[in-house]
């Protein structure tokens, strides 16, 4: 059973596992708002995952522990089971895809863990824990429906309040729902009054829905970039606990987290991986009464791959209005794209791709000019838009400003 007890020896017990992350004062991404960043990226294994798997295995029986513990993951959970089995001096087996990225595999690796590399998809490596665990003996170590593990993730309450007590509300992402039990059960119990909010993704919104309608469901799929997040069903306990000590559920997209991931580079210097930036994005996107509020955001972690960031920065900067495009009709004749670039220039945009085309115009003469540029932000696009207007270029598409 979950109790405030077992989340403070939890704590004492973690303190040799994993590195206690203080609250860090956010500037210049929620105005409206006394914005304080948990940076659980910074965590040993760059996710709070650790604690609660840390926990886990830390309360195991002698014999438990002779046996080791398995796992099944292709991220953040794995390498937490692989440092806390490390550290115990337990023998730990993470089953995994074998489509999972190679960077993946080898941080588990690295931090301690024997790999089993399953073919097909997740389920697939799940089905292959519970089989091995049957038949040798291991102990498996759920990513978030344990009440250990919950009690882990409960720690990260008590350092924000030890950080910092006046608060009004913790912003926490939602996935099984492990992390957000765990913080609102311990904030509840301690200091009931500040407000516990969650945060799922659009693409995934499994323990959004199932608090809704009042009882368990499962998604047929998900699609998001916060694959950290991408669970199809809340846990048994997460889902009782999430339905009694948090106190309101909303959902960002990939285009909202996009742009989060963004702000905390520019504005903090901070990596966070899709997961870890969803409450930052819930902050920014006003999803929660947190004007005149002193708030934290629990960025979850950081474990994005370097080739999806790249990615995820263009969409960022195009949600926010920082890039965006135009495809302008015209008379195919001298001096057109100097007039345009010159339009632009004076108001302070800056052209970064050029592609001119040929097409299905109303004159015989006409071609497509799309203009790739750098802008401030929306606004500047639209002044943009309409002094081309006025100059008396035909915009087909203010473009793609979303994608």
């Amino acid at each position: 059973m979950l109790t405030l007890d077992k989340v403070f020896g939890a704590q004492v017990v973690l303190k040799d596992i994993i590195r206690e992350t203080n609250l860090v004062r956010a500037y210049g991404i929620a105005p409206e708002c006394e914005l304080y960043l948990k940076p659980e990226n910074l965590q040993i294994t760059g996710s709070f995952k650790v604690r609660g798997a840390g926990y886990k295995i830390a309360m195991l029986s002698e014999e438990e522990k002779a046996k080791g513990v398995i796992a099944c993951s292709a991220g953040n959970h794995a390498q937490g089971v692989a440092l806390a089995a490390s550290k115990c001096g337990i023998k730990s087996l993470i089953c995994l895809p074998d489509s999972a990225p190679i960077s993946k595999v080898e941080a588990t690796r690295a931090f301690g863990a024997d790999i089993c590399l399953v073919e097909g998809c997740y389920d697939d490596a799940y089905k292959k824990a519970l089989e091995l665990k049957d038949k040798d003996g291991y102990t498996f170590v759920h990513p978030f429906d344990d009440e250990n593990v919950i009690a882990g993730q409960g720690t990260i309450a008590l350092e924000i309040i030890n950080n910092l007590d006046d608060i009004d509300a913790i912003i926490v992402p939602i996935g099984g729902g492990g992390l957000i039990s765990g913080v609102a059960y311990t904030i509840k119990q301690i200091r009931p009054s500040i407000k516990v909010y969650g945060v799922q993704v659009s693409g995934a919104p499994s323990m959004f829905n199932s608090v809704k309608d009042g009882k368990i469901e499962c998604l047929n799929s998900v699609q998001t970039i916060a694959d950290g997040i991408a669970v199809k069903q809340p846990g048994v306990n997460t889902f009782d606990l999430v339905s009694h000590y948090v106190d309101d559920i909303a959902l960002v997209t990939d285009d909202e987290i996009s742009s989060a991931i963004l702000a905390l580079i520019e504005k903090q210097k901070m990596i966070a991986e899709g997961a870890g930036a969803a409450a930052v994005a819930a902050v920014m996107f006003n999803k929660f009464p947190l004007k005149g509020k002193k708030a934290v955001a629990v960025v979850s972690g950081g474990n994005i791959d370097v080739t999806s960031l790249s990615r995820v920065i263009e969409r960022g900067l195009r949600k926010s209005g920082r890039s965006a495009s135009l495809l302008i009709e015209l008379i195919d004749k001298p001096g057109q794209l100097k007039d345009i670039s010159r339009i632009i220039a004076d108001l302070g945009g800056n052209v970064t791709g050029v592609h001119y085309e040929k097409g299905n115009t109303e004159s015989i003469n006409g071609c497509f000019l799309r203009i790739e540029m750098e802008t401030k932000n929306y606004e500047h696009v639209n002044l943009i838009t309409e002094s081309l207007k006025k100059e008396g270029f035909k915009i087909v598409e203010q473009g793609n400003l979303f994608a």
